[in-house]
């Protein structure tokens, strides 16, 4: 799941926004909770510190156990793309950034995008240029943890012009300008028009090679983000009583990350809406014998968790128990798949083919979805586990492991950890361990 950071709100994706539509009512986002008669049921205070049942009790902050993301790191990245820059054929002379997730990557500046541009400009060699809105200088200066040039540009200014001549003065008139994905259009065209010398082009050789591989102290982080994530579901599931809606569930997992001091929050499914792999807007309630699908987690540092478990409210049909079943072995199957060397498409070719041949085929059929992103400061992120994608994995790389199935009308399975590829051998595992069973989770 894709969730809200500090500074990065504004960058919410479609899957975030589905299941803040599946976990919170109408209602409820139009008004606070004190103002709904009676309020949710079991609604969590803003602190997340009280109302909470006995199981959340353990819930501590991380403190001391979280390392951050230091100068030096941030600095070597900048370092690593110029490296590779200047390994491409053709090679690239500089790249250009607006404020959003690689930006942060590189230099560890959140910045809201707007219409006034922040840019990133990257020459293959010596210090970054940062394009600036005069009255924003001061702030900008606070955020910089390493030497960067700094051009300012005022209101009745084109800050693409003072790019260009920031590059001009470098001696960098023509070649090729790598721009980041998710740069909005305007800035590119008018880029364009102040230096037309250049052949723009995308920068993903280069941002996609960086942050695809992560190194051991962002693995590091991931890991606690999936262990709070799996304390935090393991007290909801819990804690769970019939009767219970989707928002209130919601409402405890919320609470947890928030007793743990994160932002976090999950996507919950009851019954037949499971069938739904994004959810529904339909109003539901947990009733004996039901599935109960939870799928969230919470960032740490800025990395994030991706964790679905999809238990059982009372005795499972043996239906269920037989579709868990088939899901875990795509899991394990995906696991063994996922090996330095091979590649990505392949892995959802070995998890699609348990699913197939238990009868849940063929394709799409009941296995809607690929089998899985990658993950890092984004929640979904290059590269991807999907059907003919011929990525070749290499050690570092992280993804989701989510195989499902959903039967429309009765319920849906989804069974969801992440990984990391492994120098040798199978994918290891960031989260804690596969779901242990259909009534255990989370063990």
């Amino acid at each position: 799941m894709d969730k809200p950071t500090p500074d990065s709100r504004s960058l919410a994706s479609r899957r975030h926004f589905l299941k803040g539509g599946a976990t919170v009512s109408a209602l409820a986002l139009a008004r606070p909770v004190s103002a709904i008669p009676g309020g949710l049921p079991g609604a969590i205070p803003e602190d997340g510190s009280s109302a909470l049942p006995p199981a959340f009790s353990a819930l501590k902050p991380l403190g001391a156990r979280i390392h951050p993301i230091a100068a030096d790191e941030f600095y070597g990245r900048l370092q690593r793309a110029q490296k590779l820059m200047a390994e491409l054929a053709p090679k690239f002379d500089a790249l250009f950034f607006a404020p959003g997730t690689s930006l942060y990557y590189f230099t560890g500046v959140r910045w809201g995008i707007s219409e006034r541009l922040l840019a990133l400009v990257l020459p293959r060699a010596g210090n970054p240029i940062l394009v600036v809105p005069g009255f924003e200088e001061g702030r900008l200066r606070e955020k910089l943890q390493f030497p960067a040039e700094v051009r300012v540009w005022q209101e009745d200014e084109s800050p693409t012009k003072i790019a260009a001549a920031a590059l001009g003065d470098r001696g960098i008139r023509t070649g090729r300008v790598g721009v980041e994905e998710t740069a909005p259009f305007t800035f590119l065209d008018r880029l364009r028009g102040a230096a037309p010398g250049f052949e723009y082009v995308s920068a993903d050789p280069v941002t996609i090679a960086c942050r695809g591989r992560k190194s051991a102290h962002e693995l590091e982080l991931m890991r606690l983000a999936c262990t709070a994530t799996y304390d935090v579901f393991r007290a909801v599931f819990a804690s769970l009583k019939e009767g219970m809606s989707q928002e209130h569930v919601a409402k405890l997992v919320e609470g947890g990350f928030s007793k743990m001091g994160l932002h976090g929050g999950a996507l919950v499914l009851l019954g037949a809406s499971a069938a739904l792999p994004h959810g529904t807007i339909k109003p539901q309630k947990l009733q004996d014998g039901e599935v109960v699908l939870i799928d969230g987690g919470c960032a740490v540092d800025g990395y994030q968790s991706d964790v679905t478990r999809t238990g059982i409210f009372g005795k499972a049909p043996e239906k269920v128990v037989r579709v868990y079943e088939i899901v875990r072995k795509a899991q394990d199957a995906a696991l063994d798949a996922a090996r330095s060397g091979r590649l990505s498409g392949t892995v959802d070719d070995a998890a699609r083919k348990v699913i197939s041949d238990a009868g849940y085929g063929p394709d799409y059929k009941y296995f809607t979805h690929r089998l899985g992103h990658g993950i890092g400061l984004d929640g979904h992120e290059h590269p991807y586990l999907v059907r003919r994608s011929e990525t070749v994995l290499e050690p570092g790389m992280t993804f989701s492991n989510e195989p499902g199935i959903y039967i429309p009308g009765e319920f849906g399975m989804r069974c969801e950890d992440d990984m990391t590829i492994a120098s040798d051998g199978p994918a290891q595992l960031l989260t804690p361990g596969f779901p242990v069973s259909l009534e255990k989770p989370l063990g």
